[in-house]
């Protein structure tokens, strides 16, 4: 495991101090990540299989110049058409590539870009993920909103104009049950056309529960498809059961949600490896279940408090644009987001070719809109940030900046009848 995971734990007690040291030391300590806890849900379904077949045999190496220039003229990208355009030997062809990824996108996108917010309400987790910093061992600020205070950053956020909402939890049942995020998505329905998730992992009863008190669609980081580099990511936890967290987007859409968001967190593995097992995870699902709505994500590595060396590894943003442009060839209707961990820059340039949706006015904090959007210092108690931003704007100016490069902001596509 790479050492530049690992965060400083110096307000941790003895004890958990030598049950953090153990996991990370000894893995005969830790509980097997592909065994199902008790209270999880399986599900009978193929897709895993299929994508991982798929993932295990992808030799990118093996892939040439000659491949790459045949999977851009096919008129239909094929799934071997896919891995070589996520090859190396693609990124001599970047630019054709951004060519033809700007072409699919205009023809099933127009010259739209969807913005959206997130929206924190609490920072306590049971997990141990080394690279995370809401993990269980670090040592930060912790913090969960009250419906009052839900509300009040929910109104922040409606009052800048944005009508759309990620809510987002630390992975910890006991702080935020679903109950407790079912009442806060009544809250958002008050104040928000549209109200997505980022929790997690839950049963379908549960994501059915969730729907009903209106959510639109549910995100899941699969953050590495690898399970053996997962192992030795996810220490500790519920999160740590690698196949339950595989199927949560399908459980979801069983459920009835709308839509369903995937990623890898890229830079924790072979990202090679991971955009293609992300890609093919939507493709196999969205041929299951050819109604629902499904987008991709492409995070990369941040900073996080006690720990300013995590970085992605190898995913430089030219590896990133090769990724977004594979995406979109080999998946023209799906959605493509692009979060605030990457610069000003960086998505100003890629809404103009794959990208379709991107974050503004983005805190990972917990309880600090009033001060974000106001620039006012409050006494409001606050809760630590996940991880650091790279692009910081507000919605105005998001919005300025979209429509001066000749794109048309869009704050809400769906309306309820």
């Amino acid at each position: 495991m790479e050492n530049q995971f690992f965060v400083d734990s110096e307000n941790l007690s003895e004890r958990a101090l030598a049950k953090k040291h153990m996991l990370e030391s000894d893995p005969s300590s830790r509980t097997n990540h592909m065994e199902y806890m008790p209270g999880m849900e399986k599900i009978e379904s193929d897709v895993c299989e299929k994508v991982l077949s798929h993932m295990k045999g992808y030799d990118y190496s093996k892939y040439t110049a000659k491949d790459v220039k045949a999977a851009l003229e096919h008129e239909t990208c094929s799934i071997d058409d896919f891995k070589a355009l996520l090859s190396p030997a693609a990124e001599p062809f970047l630019e054709r590539m951004a060519q033809r990824a700007r072409l699919e996108t205009s023809k099933h996108f127009g010259n739209t870009v969807y913005l959206f917010t997130p929206l924190y309400i609490a920072n306590y987790c049971e997990n141990y993920c080394v690279y995370c910093g809401f993990n269980c061992y670090n040592s930060i600020s912790r913090m969960k909103l009250t419906m009052e205070q839900i509300e009040k950053e929910m109104k922040i956020i409606a009052d800048s104009g944005m009508e759309e909402i990620l809510i987002l939890t630390g992975e910890s049942r006991s702080q935020s049950d679903v109950e407790y995020i079912g009442e806060a998505v009544k809250l958002a329905r008050r104040y928000f056309r549209m109200v997505g998730l980022e929790i997690y992992p839950v049963n379908t009863d549960e994501y059915r529960y969730l729907h009903e008190c209106g959510a639109d669609y549910v995100t899941v980081f699969q953050e590495t498809y690898d399970a053996d580099k997962y192992e030795q990511l996810h220490l500790l936890g519920h999160k740590r059961v690698w196949p339950y967290r595989f199927d949560s987007q399908e459980r979801a859409l069983m459920a009835g949600m709308r839509g369903v968001a995937f990623s890898a967190l890229l830079g924790l593995s072979d990202f090679r490896k991971d955009a293609l097992a992300s890609a093919l995870h939507v493709y196999y699902l969205q041929r299951k279940y050819p109604h629902a709505e499904m987008s991709l994500s492409c995070p990369r590595l941040r900073p996080i408090i006690n720990n300013d060396k995590i970085n992605p590894l190898d995913v430089h943003e030219r590896q990133l644009c090769q990724i977004l442009c594979a995406y979109r060839i080999f998946l023209p209707y799906v959605g493509i987001t692009v979060s605030s961990r990457e610069s000003a820059s960086f998505r100003n340039g890629i809404v103009k070719i794959a990208a379709t949706k991107i974050s503004a006015g983005v805190s990972t904090g917990i309880g600090d809109h009033e001060s974000k959007y106001s620039g006012k210092q409050t006494d409001e108690v606050q809760g630590d940030e996940q991880f650091e931003i790279s692009d910081g704007r507000s919605l105005d100016s998001m919005y300025r900046d979209i429509a001066g490069e000749g794109l048309q902001p869009v704050l809400n596509d769906y309306l309820y009848v």
